[in-house]
């Protein structure tokens, strides 16, 4: 009985996933995969809490233009997607690393929101105030391990 439920739930997992795969948008690439999109979640979670994230492409853009500097992670079921297909051009201009993660709503799960998100700009450091240094290594080094991840996938695209 109690393995019955259990891979009936498995099952609805496996359906819901391939759901949010469909739901992609073909302009989503790189699109990162399961471990990326686990990892990613997990650096924006951290920078949610560390107040080191923008969220939504309204202040995304605002702090790709004034110059800071971070990692984008942008969904890939967005709907209609020119909302968001500036994005990944601005953060090309200003060499900043982006990545597509499959649901819009994962992301605002990570990023400690109940609306679900187009985007979000994980910055290095917060813009008001100042991080422990053990913090900052934290978050540091979850940034360039998901930086080097993402460029790694994007070498393999282009």
């Amino acid at each position: 009985m109690g393995s019955d439920s259990e891979a009936e739930k498995s099952q609805q997992r496996k359906e819901n996933e391939k759901k949010k795969m469909l739901a992609v948008a073909p302009i989503a690439k790189p699109l990162a995969g399961k471990r990326l999109c686990k990892k990613t979640f997990k650096l924006v979670r951290k920078a949610a809490e560390l107040k080191c994230l923008k969220r939504g492409v309204k202040e995304v853009v605002k702090s790709i233009r004034r110059g800071h500097k971070g990692l984008c992670v942008i969904a890939g079921n967005i709907s209609p997607i020119d909302v968001i297909t500036h994005v990944p051009i601005l953060c090309e201009e200003a060499d900043i690393p982006y990545v597509y993660v499959p649901s819009k709503e994962d992301l605002a799960t990570a990023g400690a929101t109940k609306r679900p998100t187009c985007c979000v700009l994980v910055l290095t450091k917060p813009t008001k105030g100042e991080l422990d240094p053990s913090e900052q290594e934290k978050i540091k080094a979850d940034y360039s391990q998901v930086v080097a991840d993402i460029s790694e996938l994007t070498s393999s695209l282009f």
